[in-house]
């Protein structure tokens, strides 16, 4: 099997077995960023030496013995680029806007700091659009981001550029963030896994606040076990934190071993935030996932549509206003793309007590959608009414 080919869980046990060198598997990664990576536009910036350096000290801690054991460090050696929503100190940090070209970041986010522990090798900047804002990854200052599957397509966003460097073989996991389907959509249409953690499950860190709580950093991957342990990884309180989801009986990754039946799994393929077709891919995709679920044990039945599409009205104020917040040089809004400057305008016209009632109807359609769905242990859904 081709380096590229292996999962994270594969590229550690790999480097921890000596069947390759840190410094091999980040050559390797490094080679596919710079050959495909242009292609399918997954990165903003590739930190060549930084990487390397990384790697040649934990090759180095490996041959003295002095390297961190697997369970304080599990991804020991592979690489997972940071999407550039996030600062890494020293590098470029253009959160996918012109209005940021040049920009230099001071310091981590605490995100990047708990995937270093881990013991990741920071191979680069993924590319996102700006700000994070679209649900398509096509910045000014990077180019557009593709699925591989197919190049004259999108990857979504707006974690397209991470998705684009998983699904095409250069990295194994790489860093992604979610607010309102920016993991999820982009592993949909790139053929990943893309998990938005529950609320509270992993933390923002020192140096976010969680406001209205709509983003959560997460992963991209292309296993179910490397983005559960990825999980248990970043899935921890934090001292600080305002609020966190109550901590599981065990580890996630160890959840994938156990037997999956007796569950109650309701089945909705009406789309919930807007009217729109269901391509026969997706209905056919929901018809095979039943199927093999009913086939484990498990009870299958329809589920309601928890609330009416015209209620998701609410999203559409938190997401202006997320906009409008943004600290953006008077001289240089016009640099700034046109959903961005709609999204401020809009923002800009939404009164304090709007805001409010906007956080309000959101916290009712979560409460209403729990009562709709109480005798439900899953809902299994298509990703995506449509194709990339």
């Amino acid at each position: 099997m081709d380096l590229h080919e292996l999962s994270a869980i594969e590229t550690a046990a790999a480097i921890r077995d000596r069947v390759a060198s840190v410094r091999e598997i980040t050559e390797h990664a490094l080679e596919r960023a710079a050959s495909i990576g242009p292609t399918v536009g997954a990165f903003a910036y590739v930190a060549v030496d930084r990487a390397l350096a990384q790697a040649d000290a934990i090759d180095a801690a490996l041959a003295s013995g002095t390297a961190p054991d697997g369970s304080s460090a599990p991804l020991l050696g592979v690489p997972c680029p940071i999407k550039d929503l996030d600062p890494v100190a020293g590098l470029p940090f253009e959160e996918g806007s012109a209005t940021r070209r040049g920009k230099i970041a001071k310091a981590d986010t605490d995100i990047v700091g708990w995937l270093k522990d881990a013991g990741t090798i920071m191979l680069g900047k993924t590319n996102t659009p700006e700000f994070g804002l679209p649900c398509y990854t096509e910045p000014d200052v990077a180019p557009a981001a593709r699925t591989p599957w197919d190049i004259t397509r999108s990857a979504g966003g707006s974690s397209g550029g991470a998705a684009a460097a998983v699904s095409s073989g250069i990295v194994p996991i790489a860093h992604g963030s979610d607010g309102g389907g920016s993991i999820r959509i982009p592993a949909s249409v790139c053929g990943l896994v893309g998990l938005k953690a529950s609320r509270g499950r992993i933390s923002p860190g020192a140096t976010e606040m969680p406001g209205p709580g709509l983003v959560t950093d997460g992963v991209l991957t292309r296993t179910v076990r490397d983005t559960a342990l990825a999980l248990d990884i970043l899935g921890k309180p934090r001292v600080g934190d305002i609020y966190f989801a109550p901590q599981p009986a065990a580890a996630f990754l160890a959840a994938c071993d156990l037997e999956l039946s007796g569950l109650r799994v309701g089945v909705l393929t009406t789309p919930v935030i807007t009217p729109a077709s269901v391509h026969p891919a997706a209905l056919a995709a929901v018809d095979k996932a039943a199927s093999l679920l009913e086939g484990f044990g498990n009870h299958i039945e329809s589920a309601p549509v928890p609330f009416s599409w015209e209620r998701w009205g609410a999203f559409a104020a938190l997401w202006a206003i997320g906009a409008q917040s943004l600290e953006i040089e008077p001289e240089k809004e016009h640099l700034l793309r046109p959903l961005t400057r709609w999204l401020r305008e809009q923002g800009s016209g939404i009164s304090g007590l709007e805001f409010a009632q906007a956080l309000a109807a959101a916290q009712q359609i979560a409460h209403d959608t729990q009562v709709a769905w109480a005798d439900f242990d899953v809902i299994l859904t298509p990703t995506l009414a449509q194709p990339p």
